[in-house]
């Protein structure tokens, strides 16, 4: 091989390897994003907005769809879901806005563990669904904990549950497009 044909060969395995390089920096930058902040406004039961250093941004819940207001049990889903978090720091992991430019995320949170003075980083995403005010997404989403969470919660008719005849929001929602 000439010092020629070496050389090609190197510049070769250079720009190889940056392809990769890149390829691996797009994966990560496309996957999640932490977004921490305050939350200083919640709208229902799957939206809040955060301030991040003097910006505002809108998150929704994703994985979940909560009572809309007007609808059973929704002035109760958004005043359980602030009780978790309005006021207080949070963590959003999100990947992407939805066709409105919020924010779809996961909402972290430190809550308080029984008795004791630990608190526990808690899915309140998840928590919402397990405490029945709001239903698992399954139109969107396919994860098992959550479809679990909810199977448990209508069984233990808790929350909207109770009702016998819980109307889904996306039902709600389309029923009030209609109507108009």
């Amino acid at each position: 091989m000439t010092k020629q044909e070496s050389s090609v060969c190197a510049n070769v395995a250079t720009v190889r390897l940056m392809i990769c390089s890149l390829i691996v920096v797009a994966t990560v930058a496309v996957s999640a994003a932490t977004l921490s902040g305050r939350v200083v406004k919640v709208a229902d039961g799957d939206t809040i907005t955060v301030l991040v250093t003097n910006v505002q941004h809108k998150i929704r819940l994703n994985r979940i769809d909560a009572p809309e207001k007007g609808q059973a049990f929704g002035n109760v889903s958004r005043q359980h879901l602030a009780s978790f978090v309005a006021g207080k720091d949070i963590e959003v992991e999100w990947e992407k806005k939805d066709k409105y430019g919020r924010l779809l995320g996961t909402v972290w949170v430190d809550v308080p563990s029984g008795g004791t003075n630990a608190a526990v980083r808690t899915d309140i995403n998840l928590q919402m669904v397990k405490d029945g005010l709001a239903w698992h997404y399954k139109h969107f989403d396919n994860t098992q904990s959550y479809a679990d969470a909810e199977t448990a919660a209508r069984a233990a008719k808790r929350g909207l549950w109770k009702d016998p005849n819980p109307i889904p929001p996306y039902d709600f929602r389309k029923s009030k497009k209609e109507t108009k």
